[in-house]
């Protein structure tokens, strides 16, 4: 059998659901970086990503989303420019709106900032969650739909709710740490290809001995 990995340059890997995007060849921010294969799905316009689902994304931070993610219709990150001062009397920005109010505009200059959003490999974001400005969201998460990120999610977390809490881990420590220390995400394609029944449905023993060069 000719073993033939997927293709992660193009845009629309499922040729009948044009639904679905794989996010690396779209994006074209270049405070967004996001790994292979990465897809998100909307019946809508997955091509708008980058202005409907990257909200306020003015900079300095970045977002970064790791290889292998499934992203939900409707996942939203909320960066660092949805801040507002909230030391004085009023939250409202007056600066933005022009005119002589204008002549203000060093008084957003030092809103909070909790840094770039990093999202790992293969994490998981259900319908409708939403990540907020800062949070990691650790490799092999899960974040259920209708969750609001403001903390950060461990490795193999589950969490949801408003705002989201640790529902359960994946795996015990000890598990976890191995599969870190597997890091599947980073084997060749080919190498992967072959083991994508094991990935799917194996055990971390089975993924221990599937790995490169016995792991």
């Amino acid at each position: 059998m000719n073993l033939i990995p997927a293709d992660p340059t193009v845009l629309h890997p499922v040729p009948e659901q044009p639904r679905v995007v794989l996010l690396k060849p779209l994006v074209t921010s270049g405070l967004i970086e996001v790994g292979e294969f990465s897809y998100y799905d909307d019946p809508d316009d997955p091509t708008a990503f980058e202005t409907r689902n990257v909200l306020y994304h003015y900079g300095p931070e970045k977002l970064v989303i790791g290889k292998f993610c499934a992203l939900g219709t409707g996942t939203r990150f909320v960066m660092n420019g949805a801040n507002h001062r909230m030391d004085g009397p009023s939250t409202f920005p007056f600066p933005i709106m022009g005119g002589s109010w204008a002549e203000h505009f060093d008084l957003l200059g030092d809103l909070p900032s909790r840094g770039d959003t990093v999202v790992g490999n293969d994490v998981w974001f259900g319908h409708g969650a939403t990540v907020m400005p800062g949070v990691r969201v650790g490799h092999g998460a899960i974040v259920a739909s209708g969750a609001v990120v403001v903390d950060d999610v461990p490795d193999y977390g589950i969490v949801g709710g408003n705002p989201a809490r640790l529902i359960r881990t994946r795996y015990d420590e000890r598990d976890v740490a191995r599969l870190l220390a597997l890091a599947w995400w980073d084997w060749p394609l080919d190498h992967l290809t072959a083991h994508v029944s094991t990935l799917m449905s194996g055990s971390v023993d089975d993924l221990e001995l599937a790995a490169p060069h016995g792991g």
